[in-house]
């Protein structure tokens, strides 16, 4: 049996429909491959077009497309290691608490929900998109949290020693804004790498100090964590930067370039963007206490929620006393035998949603439940003061400064770690295809 004649124009058409929107159409690829993830071109095209629209935006100029792909795909390969290692160990952040997560920063920057998803649509992401950057971002940050803390530890001796020194020197009142551009080398480099390298630092070093745009070169050259920002720390107490930082830059002043020096990753480049005065000497404390529940395979999220919910109608209406409910409930081993108190402290040592719940309470009140990244809390402000750090340095503002420290330098060493154990490949983008 013949086909019919117009059935097979009609085959022929659709054939040809198909060929020319081919020809018209450039497909999506894997870039790269990491582990048993990977990275797609349009995921590289997109954060490009992002950074080079915050760029315009700061005024702030750009190296090559090449150098700035380069950029991006290492940002995205960081980023996608810490994902498969969150996924590896059940780390999943669910949408009540990113709903608590939006509530929180909505409220931070004085709008409701409702004003913010407009604002954010009209800097051109849909709601959906804002809502899943988010949930990366969370999950980042708890990663970074479950991973790198303990491998930290802050003795009572360490503390003891800072307090010391600052009572015989005087706190520090500086705080400064550092740049920094990593060369890097190989593990165990060979006298030619190492050469090649120092060359290279060099290079980099007379081009910024020509008067080439730091940020610019940073994001062209450099291996450091910040590289994508232009190689841009925040502001930063001697006491609480990295270590490298702070042992070239105890005498420094804005605008000063220091380099390049040698370290275990590489030749640093370091240049003091800014310095500023400490915004205060004084310290606003509160005295608080707390009942902290922790989801569960066994305890979800909304049953933490109801069961806090559950605890605060009973501590209000007289039925039940705060104390007695951490004792027996809070899953937080340092307050929880004490009735949840926390003592005196700076609020800024707590994690941003619960300095953030302090902050908005008044005296005696007692919170709502809220998620941190420890898990679903309830607080309640007991008293608030101002002491003189001049005069008082808190000792849990001097364990606040050794972490931080420690933190930056566990951090980048467990990403090198995982980026070193990782099966990575990147497939070089043909741009002359077509």
């Amino acid at each position: 049996m013949k086909p019919c004649k117009h059935l097979i124009i009609a085959i022929l058409s659709l054939a040809m429909s198909h060929m020319a929107l081919a020809e018209n159409t450039t497909l999506d690829r894997v870039s790269v491959q990491i582990n048993e993830g990977i990275v797609l071109e349009s995921e590289i095209t997109n954060m490009v077009k992002t950074v080079k629209a915050n760029a315009t935006a700061a005024g702030q100029s750009l190296p090559s497309d090449q150098a700035l792909r380069t950029q991006v795909i290492e940002r995205l390969i960081m980023t996608r290691l810490q994902m498969q290692m969150a996924d590896r160990i059940g780390l999943h952040i669910g949408d009540l608490q990113l709903d608590q997560t939006i509530g929180n920063i909505a409220k931070e920057q004085k709008l409701t929900v409702e004003q913010m998803k407009t604002k954010i649509s009209s800097e051109g992401m849909s709601w959906g998109q804002y809502r899943e950057q988010l949930r990366e971002e969370i999950t980042l940050g708890e990663i970074q949290r479950i991973q790198v803390q303990r491998r930290i530890q802050v003795s009572p001796q360490e503390i003891n020693n800072l307090v010391t020194m600052i009572k015989e020197q005087g706190l520090k009142q500086i705080e400064f804004q550092i740049g920094h551009i990593l060369i890097e080398i190989p593990n165990n480099p060979t006298s030619e790498q190492l050469e090649k390298a120092s060359k290279r630092a060099n290079t980099v070093l007379e081009r910024v100090q020509d008067g080439g745009d730091f940020r610019r070169t940073a994001i062209a050259a450099s291996a450091g964590p910040k590289a994508l920002e232009g190689g841009i720390w925040d502001y930063m107490n001697i006491n609480e930067m990295p270590t490298l930082f702070a042992e070239v830059l105890s005498d420094a002043k804005k605008d000063d370039i220091i380099g390049p020096i040698r370290s275990g990753a590489g030749f640093h480049i370091i240049k003091v963007i800014d310095a500023r005065g400490l915004q205060t000497k004084e310290v606003d404390e509160v005295r608080s206490r707390h009942i902290l529940v922790k989801p569960s395979p066994i305890l979800s999220e909304e049953r933490a929620k109801a069961m806090l919910d559950k605890f605060v109608k009973q501590i209000r209406a007289g039925d039940a006393d705060f104390s007695a409910l951490a004792r027996q409930y809070s899953e937080d081993p340092g307050s929880a035998t004490k009735g949840g108190e926390l003592g005196w402290a700076d609020p800024t040592v707590y994690v941003p949603a619960f300095s953030q719940v302090l902050k908005e309470l008044k005296v005696n009140e007692i919170s709502e439940p809220f998620r941190s990244s420890h898990g679903w809390h309830i607080v309640q402000l007991e008293e608030r003061r101002t002491t003189d750090a001049t005069d008082k340095f808190n000792t849990n503002k001097a364990h606040q400064l050794i972490f931080r420290r420690k933190f930056n330098e566990e951090l980048q060493a467990w990403l090198d770690e995982m980026r070193a154990e990782a099966y990575i490949e990147v497939f070089e983008a043909d741009f002359n295809r077509g």
